[in-house]
């Protein structure tokens, strides 16, 4: 069934029901960024396979909000569908609500699986539904009433992270939840968001791929958890250890009748970002609400010294599989046929070498040539190309190791590229660099130290249309709020750098039709000097790869740069070379060299 015969199917459907809009997020119930096969709605509909964006189908349209990540890919997939593509904080393009104000006509109705929708969004929907004097549905999925072959939920099992990865446990975790409910004066904390509660349990899961989570939900109290899980999934051991926490074993579905239970005298903690529309709608009148971010996103993004500790031992795994990787790549581009998948399969080959290697951290990026202007490019035996010498080949990949998740980007030179990939390649080392080496105040958000990173760019006019960088999860979701690096305010991303934190820094530049640039280490926040101006923080780089000379200007280089590019290969050189045989040291001492 192609995409126009779907969204004729799905109108049918919306006239059959009494609706004139229906909304289609990339969620699933959970609010979560990445989601499983069962929830891929908004692909189904659309054909846009993006991790992020918004259908929104009326009577005679259908449209689809993007952001500057997928501009290229989203024109590409929907290119025949008669779906229009919507360029997210572009000029003269409307926002949703603006576009929803402009098109719900006097009394109609507005549709969307409530399930899907998160709390903050479906009130922002319901306010302009009744200044139209509509009515909003939030209680059908039309998506499942016309796909015929949709995947079912996943079974797969959860397994306890051990205290030696993990080092809080559960108990501890659960007190400091407690205290921070107590403080709100609230007796009841509803979580939806199962990065969360996986934090919160120690454990982990398989549904959804790439991502160790498990869909679940969850009511905290003052001495008991009640998890909503389909109990398949738990092992007799790992119920034994949740019981040994007070933690109450629920069905799956059941919170949203378990929840009209609370009233009167209750007040209930709530993330109005992450509670569904649904599950909020479902919550009587007469409790008590407050409304604040989830303690556990904080708690679990600033890391502690055993989570520290075993990052940077993961750091060192996926470096010294990185090293092995480019070492192989330069000596055999050219020699034998490598593709973007059989590239990116090498690489994750050489991290199963390493030990503890569980599964790639999230979808891999392998993108050469022009496919590396396509910033979340994914490679498909349709797609799939050689690697030939004289151009660029991108990788943006992650590992998630027992140790903790891993994510880095590389762009390396096949043989001589053109002057003009240099440049562009040593302008985004430029960037790397410039942000790696910032200091700063106590209290900094990433919006202070977005443009130390684009400044090399910005001073040239160019420009790249993602963040910077993002908090990254350990064995959770890769990107983890509620710290980012980016310009522009972001909700979810304005939480100061705290000592412990490790984010991303990964610029990037790109060119339809020609070539991409990116490159990426993980950085972890840390206190410097105390003196009478206050606490000043500092980034210490934790990744340990070496940045491709073969694509560096160095005559585009200040002595700063050189002298901070000269001071990183060291480091990587020192951290990796103990665990390379001769011939690996000598190649690593060639790429590493000073400048």
């Amino acid at each position: 069934m192609e995409i126009k015969e779907r969204i004729v199917k799905l109108r049918e459907q919306m006239k059959e029901k009494g609706i004139d809009i229906y909304i289609v997020p990339t969620a699933d119930f959970h609010q979560t960024e990445y989601v499983g096969e069962y929830f891929k709605a908004r692909k189904f509909i659309t054909g846009f396979s993006g991790s992020a964006g918004t259908a929104v189908i009326t009577k005679t349209e259908a449209r689809l909000w993007v952001d500057g990540r997928y501009f290229i890919q989203a024109a590409k997939q929907i290119e025949g569908t008669t779906v229009e593509m919507m360029k997210m904080n572009q000029p003269g393009v409307p926002t949703i609500d603006e576009y929803l104000e402009e098109t719900l006509g006097e009394g109609e109705t507005l549709g969307f699986d409530g399930r899907v929708v998160s709390m903050g969004d479906g009130l922002r929907y319901k306010a302009i539904v009744e200044r139209k004097n509509g009515k909003i549905i939030y209680d059908y999925d039309l998506i499942d009433a016309i796909w015929e072959d949709r995947p079912p939920l996943s079974r797969e099992p959860a397994f306890i992270l051990e205290q030696k990865y993990a080092g809080e446990t559960t108990a501890s975790k659960l007190t400091r939840i407690r205290e921070y409910m107590r403080n709100c004066g609230a007796n009841v904390h509803v979580v939806t968001t199962i990065d969360d509660i996986c934090w919160t349990l120690n454990i982990r899961g398989n549904d959804i791929e790439f991502f160790p989570l498990v869909l679940s939900y969850a009511i905290i109290t003052m001495d008991r958890m009640h998890l909503y899980i389909d109990e398949t999934k738990l092992s007799d051991e790992m119920k034994e250890v949740l019981a040994a926490d007070d933690v109450v074993l629920h069905p799956y579905n059941d919170i949203y009748e378990d929840i009209k239970a609370y009233g009167e005298g209750d007040c209930l903690l709530l993330d109005p970002v992450r509670v569904n529309y649904a599950m909020y709608s479902n919550i009587s009148d007469k409790v008590r609400k407050v409304e604040e971010r989830n303690p556990e996103i904080l708690f679990k993004a600033v890391k502690n010294p055993v989570e520290i500790e075993n990052m940077r031992k993961a750091q060192i795994k996926d470096s010294v599989a990185h090293v092995r990787f480019m070492k192989w790549l330069k000596e055999n581009v050219g020699k034998m046929k490598i593709t973007e998948m059989s590239a990116s399969d090498k690489l994750d080959e050489f991290r199963a070498e390493m030990g503890g290697f569980i599964r790639p951290s999230f979808e891999p990026i392998s993108s050469y040539g022009e496919h590396a202007a396509l910033c979340h490019y994914t490679s498909s035996p349709e797609t799939d190309v050689e690697l030939k010498e004289g151009n660029i080949f991108l990788t943006d990949t992650g590992a998630g190791f027992y140790e903790g998740s891993t994510d880095i980007t590389r762009t390396y030179a096949l043989g001589e590229i053109p002057d003009i990939m240099k440049e562009h390649f040593t302008l985004i080392l430029m960037c790397n660099l410039s942000l790696a080496s910032a200091k700063f105040m106590e209290g900094c958000v990433g919006m202070n130290l977005d443009l130390l990173a684009r400044k090399p760019l910005w001073d040239r006019g160019l420009d790249f249309n993602h963040g910077t960088g993002h908090g990254l999860g350990y064995l959770l979701s890769i990107h983890e709020s509620p710290a980012g690096f980016r310009w522009r305010y972001r909700p979810g991303e304005t939480a100061e750098l705290m000592e412990g934190m490790i984010m991303t820094d990964e610029p990037g530049i790109y060119f339809e039709g020609s070539h991409g640039v990116r490159l990426e280490n993980e950085i972890l926040v840390r206190k410097g000097v105390k003196n009478e101006y206050g606490q000043f923080m500092y980034f210490e780089p934790i990744t340990y790869v070496p940045m491709d000379l073969d694509a560096v200007k160095v005559e585009m280089l200040s002595e700063e740069y050189k002298t901070l590019l000269n001071d990183y290969h060291k480091t990587v050189y020192e951290k990796v070379s103990p665990y390379l045989n001769d011939e690996e040291k000598e190649w690593l001492k060639k790429y590493t060299r000073e400048v």
